[in-house]
Order: structure tokens, then sequence, then C-alpha cells
């Protein structure tokens, strides 16, 4: 994936800012497509690339097609290439303007993604990453967003110091890795007449479906999860106590040698013989690789991400528990009577 940005058009860098993301209903479909079909057939994450163009403050995506499965055959920038002069043959937008990403209940955020948008922003300076949620929108909640890296992620990523001290120098955390840029599905007219057709076309029972209450299976998975990525965060941090624990004990081995060191000299000087020679302490103790931060960064924005859909899903299912008791009531009450 990191390669993948090289191969974009270069954009100026005096070019306005995004202010958001104007996506064409047939790109979206596509990408709706794609990612399912992924999901369902071998459960692997699907990518691909975003054709469009910058309009003063907007990114319009008007296009996409899929990145190819892993093949040793297959170059992958050279597919991009032949996909690209294709499209530009049969007057179609072929700039690149970023990438999609299919993901599993919002947990998108992981270090290979962290790096291809970086590669991709620093080749494109408007690109984008739209990241299509396939299990809620299987559930009915169409789930498009398209990201953005922050100054500073880009900044701690061009620097490649993980170390507690940098990111706090960068005022850095996984709250402030990504900016999320308002995205727009934009339809014609005639697509917007047939969709107003189909839905009046639609039996009135089909919404039914929106009250289901068997939400012990969905809750369950999003708990397992949370649980897995809670105990690699634990992980994380017994390797983190563990080096400062070592640089403790490094920091008090330093001061015994110092002092013995010092208490030696002061017996030659009393004996009217020369000190001992110098010896850097550092080459003694040579101090302990800091454990990079990125990786715990990274997993505590994961369960933050699973938190926040947990609670949403919970709120969801008690405003439903109390609607199907009061037309349950209401029932009840009519057939009293």
């Amino acid at each position: 994936m990191a390669s993948r940005g090289g191969s974009a058009r270069r954009v100026p860098e005096n070019d306005a800012a995004i202010t958001y993301v104007q996506c064409d209903g047939l790109a979206v479909m596509k990408i709706v497509k794609h990612c399912h079909e992924e999901s369902c057939s071998n459960m692997e994450v699907a990518q691909g690339a975003l054709l469009g163009l910058v309009v003063e403050n907007r990114l319009e995506i008007t296009n996409c097609f899929p990145f190819p499965k892993h093949d040793d055959t297959m170059d992958e920038e050279e597919y991009q290439l032949d996909m690209m002069r294709r499209l530009r043959r049969v007057n179609v937008d072929h700039f690149h303007v970023g990438w999609y990403q299919s993901a599993d209940v919002g947990n998108f955020l992981s270090q290979s993604l962290l790096e291809s948008q970086y590669h991709y922003q620093t080749s494109i300076e408007e690109s984008v990453v739209v990241i299509y949620d396939t299990k809620k929108s299987a559930r009915g909640f169409l789930t498009l967003k398209a990201y953005r890296l922050t100054i500073q992620a880009i900044a701690m990523y061009k620097d490649g110091d993980y170390t507690p001290e940098a990111l706090r120098n960068l005022k850095i955390g996984y709250e402030s890795l990504f900016i999320e840029v308002p995205i727009v599905i934009r339809n014609s007219p005639l697509t917007n007449i047939m969709m107003s057709e189909l839905s009046e076309m639609i039996p009135e029972e089909e919404g039914s479906k929106f009250l289901d209450l068997g939400t012990a299976s969905v809750l369950e998975g999003q708990l397992r999860s949370l649980m897995e990525r809670v105990d690699e965060l634990n992980q994380e941090a017994i390797k983190f106590n563990r080096y400062q624990q070592l640089v403790v004990r490094q920091q008090q081995d330093k001061h015994r040698w110092l002092v013995k060191r010092a208490q030696e000299n002061a017996a030659r000087a009393a004996k009217d013989e020369p000190p001992l020679p110098e010896e850097d302490v550092n080459k003694l103790f040579k101090p302990h690789p800091v454990p990079p931060r990125l990786n715990p960064m990274i997993v505590a924005g994961q369960i933050n991400t699973y938190s926040q859909h947990i609670s949403q899903f919970c709120s969801q299912s008690l405003a439903k528990l109390y609607l199907t008791q009061a037309l349950q009531n209401a029932k009840e009450s009519k057939q009293s009577t």
C-alpha cells in the first residue's frame, strides 16, 4: 500500500484546503459492492483507488476501481497506471485523489493505514481515505466517512520518532491522528426521481425490521473485540513498565559506580597516587532502547472506537425496548377493551 501513492498526480501546495468531499452515487455503489464481496467471500479488507478532481474547496470523487489482490506476478503500480490510462481514453476522470478501505464496526485504525495515508497525503495534498463499514451498513445504517491525517501525525511520521518524549512534544494522541472531512453523496436529478419512485413501491411492513430486538450476537462480538484490544494494551503497558524498571535499576547502578570511583580516587589522592583514568559512563552503562509508543496509541484508539460503538448501540437498543413496550401496552389495552 505504501507505494500506491507514488504514481499519483502532485497537487500544488498553494491549493485551497478541502472542506468537504462530494462523492457520486455510482462511485459509492462500486465501493459498497466491492467491500461486501470481499467481506462475504474471504473476509479480507477491501481496498481501492478513488478518482476525481479538486474544485475550489471540495474534493469530487467521480469514479473508483479496486486494487488487485496480492499476486507476485502483477505489478500493482503498473496496474493502476494502466487503469488510469484506459479511463482517460474514454473521457473519465482519471486523477488519483485518494483511496478507500472497508472496516469492521468502525475499527479501521491501524499502523498500515496510517503509513499508507501518509504516503498518499505527501504525494497528493488533498487526498483522503474513505472508510466504509460493512457490518454497520448491513444492519441498515450506511456508514461512509472520509479522513485526513492531521499536521501533527504527518510530522510524527516524517520524523520517525515514536518515543514518549517525541509524542509529548507534538501533543499528539489517538484522538488527533485523523480529522474527519464531511462527505456528501450526489446523484443526478434522474437518479433522484427514480429513487423517489422506488421508495413509494416499498411495502410499509418492510420498516418493521428496524425494531429487531435480537442484539445479543452483535453486542457479544463487539465486547469480545473490546476485550482483545484491552488485553493487547495491557501487554503494551507491561512492556513499558518493565522498561521503566530497567531504567531505574540502571540509574542506581550508575550512581553506585560513580560513588565507588569517587571513593577510590579520594583514597589514591591520600596516598599521593594519581587518580584513575576517567571513563565514559554511557559506554559502561548503555541506555536501554525506548519502546515505541505508536502501537499502544493505535490500540487505545481502537478501544475508544469500540467503546463509542457499544455505547451508541446500547442506547439505540434501549430506545427500541421502550418503544416496543409502549406498543405492546397499547396493543394489550386495545384487546382488553
